[in-house]
């Protein structure tokens, strides 16, 4: 897709109900867009119709001229056009929204539906006409065979980046902030392109309990809900606290116990969840969270997360609005914020671009999901630049921090290279 902005006309959409949806991943395959749930649900789209700024991606879709007999997922409305996006760590910097040509969805139930989206000059097809399986056999005849040899470097020494998280937690002793989270960038060069529909294939089995993505050559795995809405229902479920995983029973069932009686982690944890209820209370009629977390144990490392689930008064905020209010939580910032902000800036050495930010899709209505952009790489034909961060306290061993990011990153690094 191009990356050249466009400007929107006023759209036109029509959608038409599926009783089994087809694979989105395939739909998607290399040059699509994808966002998957944990739950099943799933918005597929290929080509694009117009890109527009984050802020007003809402305004535009609502205006759009919807008809027929879709849905989406979790509600039995009409669905008309959606963008989705990957907005940057810095909204500060802007973001842009894509809205693509055809969207496929599909309920976490299975069922789905097609949506067609053009312009009074430029009418959409009739959704009932889309051939999806010739879509779908499109996207695995342009599939490629992908790379066989791979070249992995840390973009920064490894002991350089101890160094920093020493830094760091000298700031903090010093009172300077509580928290900050900072993150490693390594490259992976390979001898062909990478087969993004591949690599979303490989994150969608592997990591099935995670929300999977892929936007214009960012892909991912994030196990962490930033924020969704539907309707009047808003949900948010912040992570913080990390043990990796060793593959050996015992020893994980006894860092998930260290995890869950650490008192450290369950600070960090508490002051993530304290940071979402804020955020969100402003804009809730109710609101609340559940009184204990849960333990979400992936293939590489497990987590403490806990749900935030409220509803939200009239006028209602866009799932956008809420995503602006969240970001960046303490989980992928640190606290106080703008201290965090600024030792990010002096001590982690690169842009973050999407990493760290939030990745996920809006409709008319302003609702959507969103993911925090985490376990997230961005590829560009052979090249794929891959992230992990951890969030560094008063007490933090630069040597058991820097173990826990090439966990992280094995999330990615796993699916990338494949002889």
């Amino acid at each position: 897709m191009s990356r050249s902005s466009v400007a929107a006309p006023t759209l036109v959409a029509r959608s038409h109900r599926l009783v089994l949806a087809p694979d989105p991943i395939a739909v998607a395959g290399t040059d699509g867009l994808l966002f998957v749930g944990p739950d099943g649900s799933a918005v597929a789209g290929r080509g694009m119709v117009a890109r527009v700024a984050a802020d007003s991606a809402v305004d535009i879709l609502s205006a759009a001229d919807c008809d027929g007999d879709g849905g989406g997922p979790d509600t039995d409305a009409v669905s008309g056009p959606i963008a989705f996006g990957a907005l940057p760590f810095d909204l500060g910097a802007g973001g842009e929204l894509v809205i693509p040509g055809v969207v496929v969805g599909r309920a976490g139930n299975g069922t789905g539906w097609v949506t067609t989206v053009g312009t009074a000059n430029s009418p959409p097809a009739d959704p009932r006409r889309v051939d999806l399986a010739e879509i779908v056999a499109s996207t695995q005849a342009s599939a490629r065979p992908g790379p066989g040899r791979f070249t992995v470097r840390s973009v920064r020494p490894p002991a350089e980046w101890c160094d920093a998280v020493a830094r760091a937690t000298e700031q903090i002793r010093a009172g300077r902030l509580d928290k900050v989270v900072l993150a490693r960038e390594v490259t992976v060069e390979a001898d062909a392109p990478f087969d993004l529909a591949a690599i979303v294939r490989r994150l969608a089995l592997g990591f099935p309990a995670c929300y999977v993505f892929s936007v214009e050559g960012f892909v991912g795995a994030s196990p962490e809900l930033l924020v969704a809405r539907r309707g009047h229902q808003v949900r948010s479920q912040p992570m913080a606290g990390t043990a990796p995983r060793r593959g050996d029973p015992a020893a994980d069932a006894d860092a998930i116990a260290g995890l869950v009686a650490s008192a450290s982690y369950r600070h960090e944890h508490q002051v993530t969840i304290d940071a979402v209820y804020d955020a969100l209370v402003g804009y809730c009629s109710f609101l609340d969270y559940e009184a204990e977390p849960s333990v979400v144990a992936l293939p590489n490392v497990t987590h403490l997360a806990t749900t935030v689930s409220g509803r939200l008064s009239s006028p209602m905020p866009s799932v956008l609005d809420l995503v602006g209010a969240l970001h960046p939580t303490p989980a992928v910032c640190g606290r106080p914020r703008d201290a965090a902000r600024a030792a990010i800036a002096e001590l982690e050495g690169f842009d973050r671009g999407p990493y760290a930010g939030a990745v996920g899709w809006v409709d008319g209505q302003g609702d959507g999901t969103w993911a925090v952009a985490i376990r997230s790489a961005v590829i560009d034909k052979s090249t794929a630049r891959v992230f992990g961060g951890n969030g560094i306290v008063a007490d933090s061993d630069p040597h058991t921090e820097l173990i826990e990011t090439r966990a992280k990153l094995q999330a990615l690094l796993g699916v990338l290279v494949r002889p």
